[in-house]
């Protein structure tokens, strides 16, 4: 394939000490030696990210992370990608946002198939990230894993039910408790504290980023400004689908002074913004499968004031990495008697939503499906 022609193959790396996540020699391992894991992501934004992205985000860091720990690892995304890990494609550029949803079907369709045609050649767990590239799981004998990053929906789950061999992975406990496959469990997204810079000294604004959609709660995010007087800062992603939302609900409100739109921010951009705010707005309106900027503030040493939903109560923790509220009026509250240290926020990442936990729990999948892999059967 043209792919194989393009792609960046890096020399193995072995575990190094300070990772402390598990002896390589209790890594994974099949009969050609340790294990190598193929990780499958849809080719419309490179990993990682730019800026908005975050399964790609997590791809980036769950490779990283596995290379670290030992096992050999493949990314399968597109060419822009930068994970240092070795990586394939067959579609050179990133394509977002989406601009005809239906020629991006066909793409990730051919994407999907290709690499799992290829990964079933050499690798030993097949890793994917959405339903289309489950389907053609039925077509190779190596174990499966998805994990699920969007929201329950009831024809997603009765389609799941048609691979009861597949091993999902929940990103939160809540997302766990709206589903019902066999093999089934809960792994927290992590991620490495020191590309987050710790700020002590916060300046006088509040932060919000996430897409600008009203499921995310940005024209909430703006009340809590107006309440206070605390200016805010909103970094996200405009899709058309929310458009209108955008120009109607939350364009005539931005000011420049009270209210500021930033556009997106890539990590530099989120490392300022958070990093220096009083604390990040996260007024959700949904059932959130997990939230991963919440995490990225709080590396930040920056707390977070969410409204319940979804993961929130577990990634929030009450009086240690934020508040959770239950209302705008609670929430602009919340914002003029903060009383938690930036240190502590910071110490409360990096003992509970560590990259280094995240593998682990990986790993430990991986080996249980290596294990029972003799009993998978395809179509």
């Amino acid at each position: 394939m043209a792919a194989n022609a393009r792609q960046l193959t890096l020399p193995f790396l072995h575990l190094i000490p300070s990772f402390g996540v598990r002896d390589p020699g209790l890594c994974p391992r099949t009969e050609r030696g340790l294990v190598k894991i193929a990780l499958i992501v849809a080719p419309f934004i490179a990993v990682p990210p730019a800026d908005y992205g975050g399964t790609e985000l997590f791809v980036a860091h769950l490779a990283e992370g596995l290379r670290d720990a030992g096992a050999d690892v493949v990314v399968y995304a597109n060419g822009e990608s930068t994970v240092n890990v070795e990586r394939r494609w067959i579609y050179e550029h990133s394509q977002w946002p989406i601009k005809v949803p239906e020629h991006a079907w066909i793409r990730e369709l051919n994407h999907e198939s290709w690499a799992i045609h290829e990964a079933a050649r050499d690798c030993d767990v097949i890793h994917v990230q959405s339903a289309q590239a489950l389907a053609f799981s039925r077509f190779v004998r190596h174990p499966t894993v998805l994990t699920l990053h969007g929201p329950h929906e009831p024809k997603l789950s009765e389609f799941y039910a048609y691979y009861p061999d597949t091993y999902y992975v929940c990103i939160s406990g809540a997302q766990c408790t709206q589903e019902s496959m066999p093999k089934m469990r809960t792994i927290h997204h992590g991620i490495d504290p020191g590309q987050y810079r710790f700020v002590e000294n916060k300046q006088r604004y509040l932060s919000f980023i996430g897409r600008i959609a009203p499921i995310k709660g940005t024209h909430l995010a703006i009340e809590v400004a107006k309440r206070t007087g605390i200016p805010l800062k909103i970094a996200g992603d405009v899709q058309p689908m929310y458009r209108e939302y955008f120009e109607r609900k939350i364009k005539p409100q931005v000011d420049g002074k009270l209210v500021e739109y930033v556009g997106l921010a890539d990590l530099n951009a989120k490392n300022e913004l958070l990093g220096n705010s009083l604390a990040m707005l996260f007024p959700i309106q949904w059932d959130e499968p997990f939230g991963l900027v919440m995490v990225e503030a709080m590396a930040c040493g920056t707390p977070v004031l969410a409204m319940p939903g979804g993961s929130v109560p577990e990634v929030v923790r009450d009086g240690a990495s934020g508040y959770i509220c239950r209302t705008v009026r609670e929430m602009a509250r919340r914002v003029e008697t903060l009383d938690i240290s930036p240190a502590t926020v910071r110490k409360y990442v990096e003992q509970n939503f560590s990259i280094a936990r995240m593998v682990g729990n990986y790993l430990t999948l991986y080996e249980e499906a290596l294990g029972s892999a003799g009993s998978r059967q395809v179509a």
